[in-house]
């Protein structure tokens, strides 16, 4: 398909965009006679021409060199953190090209499925990054925003956006079209955070996301060695700490309130095109030795979240089949 080839082209930065006269609309014979997967494939191609403008205008946003100089300071002492570890995860954080200056045509291709990624650093492809809660970006320029960005960051940091997986329960089939075609790693299961990093070192990218959602997260990874080896950039911690109350947070969402003592984080840039799209923001990284100087106790405490007592989820539950569905047809 000529728009998916397109996309995966180089993006760069472009001069302002000329405002542009209004297209015909066609008629109800014309659409009709187009047939579904034409107007699919035009709905696709308007959501890419859509991301690409925010692409561009992100880019040369103050916002966005500020941003990446922050998340620079972070994986850069991860990084020295990560080289005390065995295998070859220094060399794939040694390597991210983390830089604020302005695009690089040559760095700008991703290792996509097919091809042979020549332009990647070598050790790069061992990062994995792990989306969560992007939101429909088809119709909200919000949403589109947090996707275009991180696109760009995986493209600054070099990582295939094959290595990155994505899941909201509120894309349309369209969005996972779109997606696809991006070549990012749609998943097709609602994990509600439930993911274990296996000792692969992984960014989760969860903005504006349920407070449960961080909690499962840190369950599915709760020893020092696997919580050394991730990188969060979503809602601030400190800001959770400062607005709930610590008996809920101790009842609700235990996990959040034993690493406080065990995280790092810092804010990202607030500026005023970008306020509602990434503010209280944070990158939190978890120092092993911060980690390792909390009591033994914090560790025992492995059960896994239920929030059955818990008002105002705020996360989307995964769907369970009923049982005895299976049983009314016998």
């Amino acid at each position: 398909m000529a728009t998916a080839a397109a996309v995966l082209e180089p993006w760069q930065a472009a001069a302002p965009r000329k405002r542009r006269s209004a297209a015909r609309r066609p008629s109800r014979r014309e659409a009709a006679a187009r047939g579904p997967e034409v107007d699919s494939e035009a709905d696709s191609a308007a959501v890419l021409r859509r991301i690409r403008e925010a692409w561009e205008d992100l880019l040369l946003s103050d916002f966005w060199s500020s941003a990446l100089e922050t998340i620079n300071r972070c994986l850069r002492k991860h990084q020295e953190q990560l080289k005390t570890l065995a295998g070859t995860l220094p060399e794939a954080l040694g390597n991210l090209h983390l830089d604020s200056s302005p695009a690089e045509p040559d760095v700008a291709r991703d290792c996509m499925p097919g091809e042979t990624g020549e332009t990647l650093v070598t050790g790069a492809c061992h990062l994995k990054c792990v989306c969560y809660g992007i939101g429909n970006f088809a119709t909200c320029v919000i949403a589109r925003n947090q996707l275009t960005f991180v696109l760009l960051f995986l493209e600054k940091c070099r990582i295939p956006r094959s290595h990155c997986c994505v899941y909201d329960p509120l894309f349309s089939q369209l969005e996972i079209a779109v997606l696809n075609t991006l070549g990012v790693t749609v998943l097709n299961e609602n994990e509600e955070g439930k993911r274990s990093i296996c000792g692969e070192p992984t960014i989760f990218y969860m903005l504006h996301c349920g407070t449960a959602l961080y909690n499962n997260l840190l369950w599915s990874n709760w020893s020092v060695d696997a919580l050394s080896k991730m990188v969060i950039i979503g809602n601030s911690f400190r800001g959770l700490e400062e607005r709930l109350l610590t008996r809920i947070l101790q009842k609700n969402y235990p996990y959040i309130a034993k690493i406080f003592k065990g995280l790092e984080e810092l804010e990202f840039p607030q500026t005023p095109q970008y306020t509602d799209i990434f503010n209280d923001t944070s990158v939190h990284w978890f120092p092993a030795q911060k980690l390792e100087q909390l009591s033994a106790d914090t560790w025992v405490f492995r059960e896994e979240p239920d929030y059955q007592d818990c008002e105002d989820l705020e996360i989307i539950r995964k769907k369970t089949e009923d049982p005895s569905a299976g049983d009314s047809s016998s």
